[in-house]
């Protein structure tokens, strides 16, 4: 079947050197393993399936079972993540789409999520966001179908896992509905697992987990960046808090997608700089550009988002935006410069909040996630910094 490679490990393509790579990386514990063997992943993998890359940067071209086989088993047992979807269903033909909106997660975050949650005998578990069908399957073969519920807001997507979860001979309740309001007709759960990021966690998620419970979800920004949390319950189900555990790039919840209006909506009809005020700045705008610094800088920056104009030079404009278009900024990089030119307009100077929120976190020593928190209440998200009472800086 040939070979392949995850992380630093080389072994034969199917479950067993899958398992072998995923224990050796300390995602698959033997806790998990006989639901990995008794649940394989290929009972939930459609016929064509577009394979991604690790840290989800790229997307490969569609590999169709029936054209080829082998190189649809090596995907599948692969540490990587196959979009199964484009476009909310729209999407037709070979071709990649616009939007991955489904796929099967890579095995690595799968488990490591899983353990993240950290299951008892007897917990009810409620799932948001069920793809494929798979974590559902893993999760009721650990616990038992009764005890696992899964939501799934497209019906078609919601079909096909129906269907792959009674071909492995499982049968977890399966709702077609709008995860952000759980179902709580099953409530109350013990723990929760989004398998969709989100840029709020909904009080029904709350409301549903029985005090000390866990809430494990993948938590971003609007202006990017995404990481995930395990929250517990706090005694009277008011509140929850916990760490950050690793970073993520799920698809976002489809009620919590954020708009992107036009970029003409913001120039009014100007030509640039419109009404822009020159500044400069020693950052280079690469520099906000990674995946933590921008969730960093989304926190802090509520309600921003940026865009990239590159050139053939290696040049680039990054542009800011307030969602509700009355702000924008532009910062130009040129390779070589020390000193870049920045223009802002509106009630809110985009580029000096953001350079602000680099600066904070540069001046902490660039802490990563794992010195990061969340403590959420049904009306406030706060992340904070080693401790809940040192909330990050807020700049909007």
């Amino acid at each position: 079947m040939g070979r392949q490679v995850i992380g630093e490990t080389h072994v034969k393509a199917g479950p067993p050197g899958l398992a072998a790579a995923l224990v050796a990386g300390g995602a698959l514990t033997a806790d998990w393993l006989p639901a990995f063997e008794a649940v394989p992943r290929e009972l939930f993998v459609p016929d064509r399936i577009w394979p991604g890359v690790a840290d989800g940067t790229s997307q490969k071209p569609v590999v169709d079972r029936s054209r080829n086989p082998e190189a649809w088993r090596r995907a599948v047992y692969s540490d990587i993540p196959l979009t199964t979807q484009w476009d909310d269903g729209d999407h037709q033909g070979d071709g990649l789409g616009t939007t991955p909106t489904s796929s099967s997660s890579m095995p690595s975050m799968v488990f490591s999520m899983l353990q993240d949650l950290d299951v008892r005998p007897g917990n009810r578990v409620l799932e948001i966001g069920t793809g494929t069908g798979w974590n559902a399957g893993l999760l009721a073969h650990r616990l038992g179908d009764a005890n696992v519920v899964t939501v799934e807001f497209d019906p078609e997507v919601a079909r096909g896992a129906r269907a792959n979860l009674e071909g492995a001979g499982l049968a977890p309740t399966v709702v077609e509905g709008d995860g952000r309001h759980g179902w709580p007709e099953g409530a109350p759960y013990n723990r929760v697992i989004a398998t969709c990021s989100v840029v709020e966690i909904p009080p029904t998620w709350l409301a549903q987990t029985a005090p000390g419970g866990v809430i494990v979800a993948p938590f971003g920004t609007e202006y990017g960046g995404e990481q995930i949390v395990r929250l517990t319950v706090d005694a009277d189900g008011t509140s929850a808090s916990g760490r950050f555990t690793r970073g993520s790039a799920f698809m976002r919840l489809r009620q919590q997608r954020t708009d992107r209006p036009p970029f003409a909506d913001y120039l009014r009809g100007q030509e640039w700089p419109a009404d822009g005020v020159r500044t400069t700045t020693t950052l280079a705008p690469p520099d906000t550009g990674g995946w933590f610094e921008q969730f960093v800088i989304g926190v802090a920056v509520p309600g921003a988002f940026w865009r990239a104009e590159r050139y053939d030079d290696g040049a680039y404009t990054l542009w800011l935006h307030s969602r509700d278009t009355f702000s924008w900024a532009s910062a130009d990089y040129e390779r070589g410069r020390t000193e870049y030119e920045v223009y802002q307009s509106g009630p809110r100077n985009l580029w000096d909040e953001v350079e602000a929120a680099w600066r904070w976190w540069d001046d902490q020593g660039h802490p990563g996630f794992d010195r990061f928190g969340l403590t959420v209440t049904p009306d406030t998200h706060t992340v904070w910094l080693d401790s809940s009472e040192n909330p990050v800086p807020f700049r909007g």
